[in-house]
């Protein structure tokens, strides 16, 4: 009871709250501008992070996602443009809403919706990760590199698009975890004699590159021109809302569960969750037909979803130091530098931080009821900041961020190359986030491979000596050859069909 009074009187600390307004303002602008993600946002909150102590540092980047995801749906609903890759799942169905003339009901149900998948998401990480940490206290180097290999694998097979281009996509991340010296050995690697790359890849600058430069490329060579924001009076954002939830609850306690499963795997993440909640929905509904044509029963789903996914990929990062999705991904950097190291032993040593983080998702959550109305109010000033300005201001935050992790411009060189190589995957159709993976979890793996290596004395076989070692060991080599089995059996099936 102690450590959750010590959590509270941490998080409402005028200081801590007032950092949370400023990101909640933040989050709902970057969200709502179509092209500018959640992601992006958090890795532009990264150097100002540098100045904070722990608590305020990471209520910040609670904050600002929670905001941004929900943002997105406001271009979405009103220009049929995505703010943010999480609301692509529904687009179509609250432009068509809008389009009917209930613009107020869309956004007024996305809104909703949110603050309860994010409520539920938030009771779903405060709930499992402390049981979860008491579980993980017992792993060692067999069980950290099967888990290591499990949430490489789950950014490949769970994401759509094709296995290939993911799986290549993680190995190009692994590849880059590798550059510097060789941890065993003491011999630089793939260095080409620079003294500066001895050092590895600088986590920050990479993820600002791949989230921030890329889309800014992308942003920047766009010829889209759709501008026109739907004239609609959006007023009573909250009319018809109660309602429509009793007449859903199924729906919404589903989207929020579904939302936080699919966050928990390593990978997933918001968008993931929101696409398979749609799915769902429309699966199991009594009105297929009316999917698309403007129908809230999916708009309820997804929505909820959505903000629900965003605490549930917090429960791998915290408890075992494995991202989530790319937020996550970069959280996890963000705690190393404030020293709260992720892992089970967090929840000893730190305490407190960690369920003041709890708290701010729940504050961060509820705050986006009345500051999403405001927004969704204020939303056509918000869709019509001219781009000439917006680019610029971004660019310069980049590099100075990526500047400021070592002083040089060494990682201003890594942003940008490493912004370069993703739009180059993205236009090619390679998903990014494996390669994000690959990057956080390429030392991970590495370290506890050649720690088990040798305490193991070179047995393979050791992998497989301790009983959660040997069930996720079991589990990883499934998830590996499922497809495999699953490609073989379709060509046999299309040869025999077609002889």
């Amino acid at each position: 009871m102690d450590v959750i009074l010590q959590a509270f009187a941490l998080i409402l600390d005028p200081f801590v709250l007032g950092v949370m307004l400023l990101a909640a303002v933040f989050g709902l602008f970057v969200g709502a501008i179509p092209g500018l993600t959640a992601t992006m946002a958090t890795a532009l909150l990264v150097p100002f992070t540098f100045f904070m102590d722990p608590v305020p540092a990471i209520a910040c980047i609670v904050t600002t996602v929670a905001m941004a995801i929900f943002a997105g749906d406001i271009p979405g609903a009103l220009l049929r443009i995505p703010g943010t890759p999480a609301s692509a799942a529904y687009c179509d169905e609250a432009y068509a809403l809008t389009r009917k003339g209930k613009a107020e009901l869309a956004l007024g149900i996305s809104l909703v919706c949110a603050v309860i998948g994010g409520v539920i998401g938030s009771l779903v990480l405060a709930l499992t990760a402390p049981a979860l940490a008491e579980f993980a206290i017992k792993f060692s180097s067999y069980e950290y590199f099967w888990l290591a290999c499990l949430g490489l694998s789950c950014a490949v097979i769970i994401p759509s698009g094709s296995t290939i281009k993911g799986v290549v996509s993680l190995f190009i991340g692994l590849f880059i975890s590798t550059i510097g010296i060789d941890i065993t050995a003491g011999h630089p690697r793939f260095t080409f004699g620079s003294v500066e790359m001895m050092g590895g890849i600088s986590f920050i600058p990479a993820m600002i590159g791949m989230f921030a430069i890329s889309e800014l490329i992308r942003f920047t060579l766009s010829t889209s021109t759709n501008t026109s924001v739907v004239q609609q009076p959006i007023t009573r954002v909250f009319r018809g809302i109660g309602s429509t939830l009793v007449q859903y609850k199924r729906n919404v306690f589903r989207g929020g569960v579904i939302g936080a499963v699919v966050g928990i795997l390593p990978g997933a993440g918001a968008d993931i969750a929101a696409w398979i909640a749609y799915a769902v929905s429309k699966r199991f509904s009594k009105n297929k037909e009316k999917y698309g044509t403007g129908h809230v029963e999916g708009l309820v789903d997804a929505g909820t979803a959505n903000n629900a996914g965003l605490a549930g990929a917090w429960v791998p990062a915290i408890v075992f130091g494995i991202p989530g999705d790319s937020i996550t991904a970069i959280v996890i950097g963000v705690l190393y530098m404030k020293g709260m190291n992720p892992g089970p032993t967090v929840f000893l040593n730190q305490p407190e931080l960690i369920y003041a983080v709890f708290i701010a998702f729940f504050i961060a959550n509820l705050a986006l009821l009345p500051l999403g109305a405001l927004a969704i109010r204020l939303s056509r000033q918000i869709l019509r900041v001219p781009r000439r300005i917006l680019i610029p201001i971004i660019l310069m935050f980049c590099i100075v961020g990526s500047f400021a992790i070592n002083n040089t411009v060494f990682g201003v060189s890594i942003m940008l190359v490493m912004g370069v190589l993703a739009y180059l995957m993205e236009e090619n159709g390679f998903p990014v986030a494996p390669t994000i993976l690959g990057i956080v979890l390429g030392t991970m793996l590495e370290d506890n491979f050649m720690s088990s290596m040798i305490k193991a004395d070179g047995d393979l076989l050791g992998f497989f000596s301790r009983p959660i070692a040997a069930t996720l060991g079991m589990l990883v080599i499934a998830i590996w050859l499922i497809p495999i089995g699953r490609g073989i059996f379709n060509t046999v099936t299309r040869r025999a069909g077609s002889s």
